[in-house]
């Protein structure tokens, strides 16, 4: 069989698979220790800059903090293995807790901070949660009171062991608060409780904590459906972390990144924090919760070299710059989490005054990245691939017999390597239809893979119209859509027809004062799009329905919409 080889991958010439062997090898290690070595290495360094809090962590005392808050959940009874929740915005707090439970070696569980009490106590219940640390409340999310709806008569219970018969295994709740609040302890009792006896001992037993064991648990976003809880290992992190850092060029300077991205999810804590830890960047957290105009102060006031955002935290900050005119020159703009059009990304290069514009693609049960932008990659890589794959992984593209298709032919992705979570808990079934019996995980997502090793995504399977016979994935037509002068975003979907089965629908969301007819859009796409992909239903938007991650739900598009004609 012939083969070509490309920089340390192994390329079967007419088939879609590539192995991407990599040229640093894997590291056997934790996060805990992986933050111990960098904070050796840059102690006055600082870690996180909280902007509109306006408070500020070195390294040393990122350390010193988890260790001594790690030591104080123990004094409570947190033991290792068990499941501690972190149900908060992006505060300060949330990396030391993080680090806290990488340290002892207790199982963190990030939660959105916008689930409301039913979607709270499905997670507490889900993954057997032991206990839950969150803000008193922040701006409009009152997190004590929706504790006060999931855990019964919560004000005038003890917070050494709460009672509650709908959530059994809630023992504790501890609140980053200035108040003292009945049933729970406060984030600084916490911190009290540990001496250093205590803190000792989570120094000295580091390597008791096993890099196979689960670091944390992430609920899939919900863009479909009820979440199910991925668990990812030290193992899995602190590697797939160090690789992502090396290519967004975290090695070649201390770079300062505006953190768009809500921690929770797995832009934040790996493309984030865990890439920002193994390679000493500084993270400046802009505003605790999203907030565009937030996002270009801290880019201008902080000098921030690298923006992370997925592309509709992007279409908002090129809005806003486009308002505001500041000086700004960040060198690198990373996006991910979503598909992101060409014309957004010369949009990006414009008006943020950015020199490079990179892409990540991976899926939360791939722990973060499968594909990758290269340091080295021209434009045209930047604006039409979403990288190459990532060191040390093997994918390839079936259809829908599973068998591997040629080169340049659309197929689902499929990954096999070390970035595969551990699986969903206690949940063998649906890992079994994300996982094969040959360690082969489905991605659900149609992509087409070059000669070179870049792949471009067609689009996701569950999104794919079927109009007449024909399959239509829309991101094709939203690229184009998006090149319309008057569009600011715009996304497609499919709506019920009697005859077609499907017909295409543009949800899309103007300029500030520009107008959009269905006449016109239809003469705009005559001459570049096939007439079956032609929308033949408009809707003009004013907000799309988001995750708290940046993901479009296209399934609450559709169901808007299906019975408006």
């Amino acid at each position: 069989m012939n083969r070509i080889r490309i920089k340390g991958a192994r390329f079967y010439t007419h088939l879609s698979y590539l192995h991407h062997i990599g040229k640093t090898p894997l590291k056997y290690t934790t996060l805990g220790k992986q933050l111990e070595l960098t904070s050796s290495r840059f102690p006055e360094r600082e870690a996180v800059i909280a902007f509109q809090e306006n408070r500020r962590i070195t390294y040393h005392d990122l350390l010193s903090q988890a260790d001594r808050f790690a030591a104080g959940l123990h004094q409570i009874g947190v033991n290792y293995g068990d499941r501690v929740g972190i149900w908060a915005p992006n505060i300060l707090e949330w990396n030391i807790l993080c680090f806290a439970c990488a340290r002892a070696g207790f199982v963190a569980v990030f939660i959105n901070p916008n689930y409301i009490a039913q979607e709270l106590e499905y997670c507490i219940n889900k993954v057997g949660m032991k206990v839950i640390i969150c803000p008193e409340m922040c701006d409009k999310l009152h997190f004590y009171d929706t504790l006060g709806t999931v855990v019964s008569n919560l004000r005038q219970q003890k917070p050494e062991n709460l009672n509650n018969p709908s959530t059994q295994s809630l023992k504790n709740i501890i609140t980053v608060s200035e108040n003292s609040l009945g049933g729970t302890f406060n984030y600084n009792e916490i911190l009290h409780l540990a001496n250093e006896t205590s803190i000792k001992k989570i120094k000295s037993n580091q390597d008791c904590v096993r890099p196979d064991d689960a670091v944390n648990i992430q609920f899939t976003s919900g863009t479909t459906g009820k979440p199910k809880a991925a668990m990812v290992s030290h193992y899995n992190l602190v590697n797939n972390a160090f690789f992502i850092g090396q290519r967004n060029e975290l090695e070649t300077k201390h770079h300062k990144i505006c953190v768009q991205v809500p921690f929770f999810h797995a832009f934040g804590c790996t493309i984030t924090i865990g890439a920002a830890i193994s390679h000493g960047a500084t993270m400046v957290v802009p505003s605790p919760r999203y907030n565009p105009l937030q996002n270009l102060k801290a880019i201008k006031e902080e000098n921030c070299t690298i923006i992370h955002g997925t592309p509709t935290m992007y279409v908002d900050l090129v809005n806003v710059q486009s308002q505001y005119n500041e000086n700004i020159s960040p060198e690198i703009a990373v996006s991910g989490g979503a598909l992101c059009s060409p014309e957004l990304f010369k949009k990006m290069k414009k008006h943020l005054n950015v020199n490079k514009v990179k892409s990540v693609y991976g899926l939360t049960e791939t722990t973060a990245c499968v594909f990758q932008t290269m340091p080295s990659d021209d434009e045209e890589k930047m604006l039409n691939t979403v990288g190459h794959v990532c060191d040390h992984l093997e994918v390839k593209l079936v259809d829908e017999n599973n068998k591997v298709v040629p080169l340049g032919t659309p197929g689902e992705l499929c990954v096999r390597g070390y970035t595969t979570m551990l699986g969903y808990w206690e949940d063998r079934e649906k890992t079994d239809e994300m996982i094969d019996n040959h360690h082969w995980l489905k991605t659900g997502d149609q992509f087409i893979l070059r000669k070179d090793g870049y792949g471009k995504i067609v689009g996701r399977l569950k999104d794919m119209i079927i109009r007449g016979g024909e399959n239509i994935f829309p991101k094709e037509i939203e690229d184009f859509l998006n090149a319309h002068p008057a569009v600011l975003d715009a996304h497609v979907i499919g709506l019920p027809h009697e005859r077609l089965g499907e017909e295409v629908c543009a949800c899309i969301k103007l300029r500030d004062g520009a107008e959009l007819t269905l006449e016109a859009l239809t003469e705009f796409c005559k001459e570049s799009l096939a007439k079956f992909k032609i929308p033949t239903q408009l809707r003009i938007v004013d907000e799309f329905p988001k995750t708290q991650s940046g993901k479009i739900q296209k399934f609450v598009l559709k169901k808007q919409y299906e019975s408006v004609k």
